[in-house]
């Protein structure tokens, strides 16, 4: 999967991840070392701003998953209040891969929610915006489906320990959808009795055994389609099979 290393990035060893909530179901994260952070959807600035305080951090980054006003929100506060700079969307899209020294932080032009769609990656940490989430995924806004199921693979590639941090908790949702398209998914049933109060993440083991959207080539899910009557014929028409289901 092709990527590239943040320029302005001077990061040594960024290797945590703090989630926040805001909103009805938002969900926005720093990534950060002992010094220095980089914030994804600030949308909580006030709790993200107390968080820097109490842990001596410097926020040198703010960059979004997409431009959705619900992820911008916490952009003006946090530049305001720490001088960091916004990474324009725009930037996200045209930067080759920059190896800095030190530890990076990659990022994935993911188009099909939307167009400007880009994930992160550091370590093992995958912050995936409204691409995928924990049991599903996004709408497609962009109306590029074939897109979608690009962005979709290239994240199916990553390491199966890759924990998966989305945009929004729909978490709830996502397991109610897959008990009546699914009801004998053992993994989404032990998903569901494990999870961490107050912190949503899955790794991307669990999402490729649960998550419909991405099990277009799974036997089990080919006969689930054809059961409904829909085309099962290959993986990209199993996908739209799989989108068109309400």
């Amino acid at each position: 999967m092709a990527g590239f290393d943040l320029p302005f990035l001077g990061l040594r060893q960024m290797v945590k991840l703090k989630q926040f909530r805001y909103g009805a179901d938002n969900l926005a994260y720093l990534l950060y070392d002992h010094r220095e952070a980089v914030a994804i959807d600030g949308g909580a600035a006030e709790e993200i701003l107390s968080f820097l305080r109490d842990n001596d951090l410097r926020l040198i980054l703010i960059a979004n998953t997409h431009n959705h006003p619900d992820h911008v929100v916490g952009n003006e506060i946090l530049a305001r209040e720490t001088a960091a700079p916004v990474a324009a969307m725009g930037e996200l899209d045209r930067l080759k891969s920059i190896r800095p020294g030190g530890r990076e932080i990659k990022v994935y032009r993911t188009p099909g929610h939307t167009d400007d769609s880009v994930c992160f990656h550091a370590g093992d940490y995958l912050i995936t915006g409204d691409t995928l989430f924990n049991g599903t995924v996004g709408n497609c806004f962009s109306g590029d489906l074939r897109a979608f199921y690009i962005s979709l693979k290239r994240i199916m590639a990553l390491p199966a320990r890759t924990l998966i941090y989305p945009g929004h908790d729909y978490l709830e949702l996502a397991l109610e959808f897959l008990a009546r398209l699914d009801p004998g998914n053992e993994t989404a049933l032990g998903y569901r009795n494990s999870c961490r109060p107050g912190e949503v993440f899955s790794t991307l083991a669990e999402e490729l055994k649960m998550n419909p959207y991405l099990r277009f080539n799974e036997p089990g899910m080919k006969e689930i389609l054809k059961e409904r009557g829909l085309s099962a014929a290959g993986p990209w028409q199993r996908f739209l099979s799989l989108m068109s289901i309400e």
